[in-house]
């Protein structure tokens, strides 16, 4: 698997603050004895007072301390305490309304609350709140509560209010998309940077980086799919699915458990269906693959269906490389294939 960086492709990558390298490699300065994270915003030091580590425990082993402004001994983009307390509370009770005083009777700033929701979630944290509130009511109705009880009784001040907020959601009124159905969202950090993890009441059927561009495309096409919105929440699937991923990432899971629901074609949920055969730890070339298929002459069409699959690492499309070895085709970026073949093979 040749995928290394060299000394001078290094040093060409920090300055740019650039998360593509994220997990890759540690930045030492030698004059001031502090690592970086490959995306710091600090000022780019000399190539000659430069040396690079594979991980932060060997940047503490040769006397070098963590730097305060990337704080690389921390997750990337991890969600502050402050504001998982809040997700929580909300998650618990939907029908909770923060407002700007609220938070500042908690010592908090409200921007700063705003700005981290728009930057990490695309939306306000009003915005948030309410699509909170309607996933409790369209539960509530589902299990066939009145309109009205379920509105009133998931926060909303007004029948009125709550039927725009649930037509501009759904399209339609709450008694026009009774068959619509939910998919839930949570976003969590992970080693290789933050990730969004969706689930339906089948199971988890997205699993991606928060910084793939296709990430747009893939929500429309499961929404499509299931006839379904997606919304912030939580259920069964998702809490056990980020469980198993602390146990994955911590090298003491090799195999998931949790339920997954991956509506395609026939074809790709075939070839995502073989994915999950391939053992932890090893690799597979795209022809392997297609001969494990029993289609020897697909392994175009295999490998075009492998970049299609929008459940990273549950299903493991980062073990497949190219007949030469090379590492190939990882819609998350090379670097982070590359992590976790690296990652499991240490702990195989």
């Amino acid at each position: 698997m040749n995928h290394q960086l060299s000394f001078k492709q290094k040093y060409a990558v920090i300055g740019n603050q650039t998360a593509k390298y994220e997990g890759m490699f540690i930045t030492a300065v030698k004059t001031t004895g502090i690592f970086c994270r490959p995306s710091c915003r600090a000022r780019k030091p000399k190539i000659e007072n430069v040396e690079f580590y594979g991980n932060v425990q060997i940047a503490l082993q040769n006397g070098y301390r963590p730097c305060k402004l990337c704080k690389p001994m921390g997750k990337m983009d991890e969600t502050p305490t402050y504001i998982q307390e809040i997700i929580k509370n909300l998650h618990k009770n939907p029908f909770l309304r923060i407002k700007d005083q609220d938070l500042k009777s908690q010592g908090l700033e409200p921007s700063h609350i705003r700005r981290w929701f728009n930057k990490h979630h695309n939306m306000t944290f009003q915005s948030y709140q309410r699509m909170l509130r309607i996933n409790a009511a369209f539960n509530s109705i589902k299990k066939g509560e009145s309109i009205t009880h379920s509105a009133f009784d998931s926060g909303f001040e007004s029948l009125s209010g709550f039927n725009d907020s649930y037509k501009s959601i759904f399209g339609g009124s709450a008694s026009q998309s009774k068959d619509k159905a939910i998919i839930n969202i949570v976003r969590f950090t992970s080693p290789l940077g933050p990730m969004f993890a969706c689930a339906s009441s089948t199971g988890v059927c997205l699993m991606d980086f928060t910084d793939r561009k296709i990430l747009e495309a893939e929500f429309k096409d499961l929404c499509k799919r299931l006839n379904a919105v997606i919304l912030p929440g939580t259920n069964p699937h998702l809490e056990m699915v980020q469980k198993q991923l602390v146990e994955y990432f911590a090298g003491s899971r090799k195999t998931f458990t949790v339920p997954l629901h991956y509506p395609s074609t026939d074809f790709r949920e075939s070839v995502w269906s073989e994915l999950q055969n391939i053992p932890y730890g090893t690799t597979r070339s795209y022809k392997q693959q297609a001969i494990a298929m029993g289609n020897p002459k697909a392994v175009r069409a295999v490998a075009a269906a492998n970049g299609q699959n929008r459940i990273n690492i549950l299903i493991p499309c980062h073990r497949v490389i190219g007949s030469d070895g090379s590492l190939t085709g990882y819609g998350g970026g090379l670097h982070r294939k590359k992590w976790l073949l690296d990652f499991e093979i240490k702990h195989l």
